[in-house]
């Protein structure tokens, strides 16, 4: 019997049991797991009970401590889901992250509420930090498994299995997320999903390398400047030829639509000892955005030689590099191709509008699956941009309808995949 016979009740399924995963994800809003600080164990354990509610078997595997500091973090509990769908077939992982960056100021709902509001326009409107970016997609693929259970019971004929992994450090690089489960050998995924858009298909994004340059001088009565070597102002040479370089990167052109050119910015600065006192120290910290056509080691070669030979021109000033965190690009396997074409007619069908296959300039926990050889696309709830949905912005928010429509386009991919 072929799978689009079950596909209605796949539909049906999701349809009526919305509400559930409006509240489902509302609970999940509710935790706070701000990353800075990154205290994200108590939102593991929530989503665990949440889970084992539902009739899960959750594997909760918490990360060791000293892992877990020397990645900036207080605490981190990733969160996997096996679900077996007869012997043979593909193993596919759903990843979504549930650590956030803070909420800040000037918010006009609870940022940790889950307050929904009826749009006239776009209908019921969930807000709160993280309910786009990426706790939604907790929900969206949480309803798409149950979604195929129900159609396995139902006698749908499917091979494989579904793994959700729901893991806890994206704003810190994911190295102790999706990258502790793949190097320590807890999942063996042949395909990926990680979180994404409703309106689109991420096939590939921007890396990202953070290094905080600190340039020393010599302190100095401000009186007599002349006996000591000013940092800042060997910084501020410095961070002249760096604004200077980035004339250079708007030059370089991805061929991946919707990526650009590569970006660099100083984010973050810091200096000095009083005002009458002339600065030995100076650090700054910088985001290099990479296109994927390059490669983290020759990004931070090449910037680490621009900074040693700007400060070399300021007699008596030194600098040094720290490579704060290194995320390489997502780029296409062979075989992304299995997700992208069910992914693109099933969103199609649903959406009622054209989905293109594009890229993303921000960087993803997906890397980290296409850097152990498994084809990755990024696909969930969400909107049309980020800006939509103010995501990392004050009143992040997200449209029911859309949770509701990616959900439907998920597991319905899935039950293409599992009955090939």
């Amino acid at each position: 019997m072929s799978i689009d016979t079950f596909h209605p009740a796949l539909l049906s399924f999701i349809e009526q049991a919305h509400p559930d995963q409006i509240e489902f994800l509302r609970e999940v809003v509710r935790v706070p797991s701000d990353n800075p600080p990154g205290d994200c164990a108590p939102l593991g354990r929530r989503a665990e009970a949440l889970l084992t509610a539902l009739g899960f078997a959750v594997e909760a595997l918490p990360v060791p401590e000293a892992q877990v500091r020397a990645n900036g973090m207080v605490s981190a509990t990733n969160l996997i889901v096996r679900k077996r769908f007869g012997e043979g077939g593909p193993v596919i992982a759903l990843n979504a992250h549930g650590d956030v960056v803070p909420p800040g100021q000037g918010w006009t709902h609870d940022p940790y509420g889950g307050d929904v509001v009826q749009d006239p326009q776009h209908g019921p409107v969930m807000y709160g930090r993280g309910v786009a970016v990426s706790k939604s997609d907790f929900a969206t693929y949480t309803w798409a498994l149950l979604a195929l259970l129900e159609a396995q019971r139902q006698g749908a004929p499917l091979r494989g299995t579904v793994e959700l992994h729901l893991t806890f450090d994206e704003e810190a690089g994911g190295e102790i997320g999706p990258g502790y489960l793949l190097a320590g050998g807890y999942s063996k995924p042949d395909y990926a999903i990680s979180a994404g858009f409703s309106y689109g298909i991420t096939s590939a994004h921007n890396g990202c390398l953070h290094v905080e340059v600190a340039v020393r001088g010599q302190q100095a009565h401000a009186a007599m400047p002349d006996t000591g070597v000013d940092a800042l102002e060997a910084a501020t040479h410095v961070l002249g030829r760096l604004y200077a370089f980035r004339e250079t990167l708007a030059q370089r052109r991805s061929a991946t639509p919707g990526i650009g050119s590569p970006t660099l910015t100083v984010g973050l600065i810091e200096g000095g000892i009083n005002t009458n006192v002339v600065p030995d120290l100076v650090t700054f910290r910088i985001d290099r955005r990479m296109i994927p056509e390059e490669a983290g080691s020759d990004v931070e070669g090449e910037l680490r030689a621009l900074v040693e030979d700007a400060v070399a021109q300021r007699p008596g000033a030194t600098a040094t590099v720290r490579r704060i965190m290194r995320a390489e690009p997502l780029v296409p396997l062979a075989g992304s191709e299995r997700l992208i074409e069910p992914l693109r007619r099933h969103a199609q069908a649903v959406m009622g509008a054209e989905i293109p296959v594009q890229g993303v300039p921000l960087y993803t926990d997906a890397r980290h699956y296409t850097q152990h050889g498994v084809p990755t696309v990024l696909y969930g709830a969400g909107p049309r941009t980020l800006m939509e949905a103010r995501g990392h912005n004050t009143d992040e928010n997200l449209r029911l309808n859309d949770l509701l429509k990616a959900t439907k386009v998920v597991a319905l991919t899935l039950a293409d995949l599992l009955s090939e």
